[in-house]
C-alpha cells in the first residue's frame, strides 16, 4: 500500500505526549481540556471585522493544531472534536461577518456543479464508482468530487462553504452544529463494523481484565467513545484503567513496542498491531452496531435551495452500490486505483465496514433505543463530547437528520 505524508488534526495536547521508544509520562487528558479552554478564550477575542480582513483570512493552519503523522491513504482521520469546535467558533465569526465568498455552489443555478468532499476511508471511495460509471450523469446532476487527503480539511471546507457536502462521521458533525453552523445529514454511507477495535495483549481475556492496565487512544475520537462504551457495558469507567491520551498513529506502535497493554485503533493500525504486536481484538465496532456511522452531510441552505439535486445524488449513490454488488471484482480494482493501494488491501479495508443499503438507511433514520438509530447515537455521542467540553449543548439532535431523500428513493 502506498503511503502518503498526511497532516491530521491531533487532539492529544502535545505537552507530555507519549514517546513510544522511551515510555510514557502519564499525562492525563484533563490538562488538555484546560488548554482547550484557554485556546477558546483566545479565539473569542477575534472580532468578526478582524476575521474579514483579507490579510487575516482564517486558514486551516491557523484554525487547527496540526500533527505530521505518516498515514495510509486508506486511513480516515476520524478526529477528536475539540479543536474542530474551536475552529468552528472562529469560522462562524468569519462566515457570519463576511458571508460566503464563493467556492460553493449552494444556492446557485441548478447547472452549477455540486461540490462533494471525501477523504480516505473505504466506504467513501464509492463516490468514485458513481462518477466513473456515469450515475451522476444518468440522473442529470453535475457533481464535482473534491478529494481531501487530510480529513479535517474536508470538515472545514464544509463549514466554510467551500464545498456543498462532505462525507464525515456523525461525531464530527456535532461540533459545527453546536456552534450554529446549519448542516443536514441526508444519507448513511456506511457503519464501522470491526474497523475500530480495542487490541490487547493475548493474556487479557475480557474488558474487565483491563482494570489497572495501560490503555491508549486519542481523546475525543470515535475510538475513545468505543473504549468508554466497552467499559460502561462492563460496569467500569475510565478511572478503572490507566488511560493514556495519544494519537491513534502513535497508539499502534506503542502497543507493538510493549508500552501499552491495549490500544484502541482504527484500520490499518488495528491489523498491524495484531500482526506485529502479537495482539488480539478484544472488542470492536462489530460489538456496537451503529456506534460509528459515516454520513453524507450537506449545508442546510443547499438542501433547501436545491433539493432535486440532493435527491439525484442520493439516487446515484444507491445505483453505485448496486453496481458494486453485481460487479465487485471490477469495482474493487477501480476503487483500489483511486485509493492508491492494491485490490487485496482495499478489499481488506471493506471488511471492516458495512455499506448501508436503502433499507439500512430507512432503519437508521428511525427513532430507536439503541445505536442502530441515528437519533439515539447522536444523542449519546453529543453527551459524550459535551462531557469532555468538546461541544456545546445541542437542543434538537433530530433536526440534523433529513431522511426525505432516502425515503423517496425507497419508494421508486
Amino acid at each position: 500500500m502506498r503511503r502518503r505524508e498526511a497532516v491530521g488534526v491531533t487532539r492529544t495536547m502535545q505537552a507530555g505526549l507519549v514517546d513510544t521508544a522511551n515510555g510514557y509520562d502519564g499525562a492525563n487528558h484533563q490538562g488538555g481540556i484546560d488548554r482547550h479552554a484557554r485556546l477558546a478564550q483566545e479565539a473569542s477575542r477575534i472580532t468578526s471585522s478582524e476575521a474579514c480582513v483579507p490579510s487575516r483570512r482564517i486558514t486551516s493552519s491557523e484554525a487547527t493544531v496540526l500533527g505530521r503523522n505518516g498515514a495510509s491513504t486508506m486511513t480516515k482521520r476520524r478526529t477528536a472534536t475539540t479543536f474542530i469546535a474551536i475552529a468552528m467558533a472562529l469560522l462562524l465569526l468569519f462566515v457570519a461577518g463576511c458571508g460566503n465568498n464563493g467556492g460553493s455552489s449552494a444556492g446557485g443555478d441548478s447547472e452549477d456543479a455540486v461540490k462533494i468532499a471525501l477523504s480516505p476511508w473505504p466506504g467513501w471511495y464509492m463516490w468514485y464508482l458513481a462518477e466513473e460509471k456515469g450515475f451522476f450523469e444518468k440522473h442529470g446532476v453535475n457533481v464535482k468530487l473534491e478529494f481531501f487527503p487530510v480529513y479535517s480539511d474536508s470538515l472545514q471546507a464544509l463549514a466554510t462553504g467551500k464545498v456543498d457536502a462532505n462525507s464525515q462521521t456523525l461525531s464530527d458533525t456535532l461540533a459545527p452544529i453546536s456552534k450554529g453552523i446549519k448542516l443536514k445529514a441526508v444519507l448513511v454511507n456506511d457503519n464501522s463494523s470491526g474497523g475500530d477495535a480495542i487490541v490487547s495483549k493475548p493474556d487479557i481475556q475480557s474488558i474487565k481484565d483491563l482494570k489497572g492496565k495501560t490503555v491508549a487512544t486519542e481523546l475525543g475520537t470515535v475510538d475513545h467513545l468505543l473504549l468508554l462504551t466497552a467499559l460502561a457495558e462492563n460496569g467500569m469507567s475510565e478511572k478503572d484503567i490507566n488511560y493514556v491520551n495519544m494519537t491513534v498513529n502513535d497508539a499502534g506502535p506503542a502497543f507493538i513496542s510493549g508500552n501499552t497493554d491495549a490500544s484502541v485503533l482504527w484500520e490499518p493500525f488495528q491489523t498491524t498491531a495484531v500482526k506485529e504486536g502479537k495482539g488480539k481484538v478484544l472488542y470492536s465496532s462489530k460489538d456496537t452496531p451503529g456506534l460509528i456511522p459515516d454520513l453524507l452531510v450537506f449545508q442546510e441552505k443547499f438542501v433547501s435551495s436545491r433539493p432535486d439535486d440532493v435527491q439525484k445524488i442520493v439516487d446515484a449513490w444507491f445505483d453505485a452500490l448496486k453496481y458494486f454488488e453485481e460487479n465487485e471484482e471490477e469495482a474493487i480494482k477501480l476503487l483500489a486505483e483511486k485509493a492508491e493501494t492494491t485490490p487485496e488491501d482495499f478489499k481488506l479495508g471493506l471488511e471492516g465496514i458495512k455499506l448501508f443499503s436503502v433499507e439500512d438507511n430507512l432503519n437508521a433514520f428511525k427513532k430507536g433505543e439503541d445505536y442502530t438509530s441515528l437519533s439515539f447515537t447522536g444523542a449519546k455521542t453529543a453527551e459524550f463530547l459535551k462531557g469532555l467540553d468538546m461541544v456545546d449543548e445541542i437542543k434538537d439532535i433530530d433536526a440534523i437528520f433529513d431522511p426525505q431523500f432516502v425515503t423517496k428513493n425507497a419508494g421508486k
